[in-house]
């Protein structure tokens, strides 16, 4: 019985979570908010300057000094 009484408690507990229509921060449900987000990153990485350091491909060449 006292099994049964864990499983029912540890079933209730997991169905807690937020679902995918609740309001969120900023009046969007959290499944808009979660779309935001890997949007927002996905911009974040396109927009991401080039790495400069280690090669000189693409990068700054050295001036002359003739």
């Amino acid at each position: 019985m006292k099994n049964l009484f864990s499983i029912l408690i540890l079933a209730g507990l997991v169905a807690c979570g937020p679902a995918q229509n609740d309001p969120g921060p900023g009046g969007v449900t959290v499944g808009e908010a979660q779309a935001l987000d890997e949007a927002a990153k996905m911009l974040d990485e396109r927009n991401r300057p080039p790495d400069l350091s280690g090669s000189s491909e693409g990068g700054l060449a050295p001036a002359n000094s003739e």
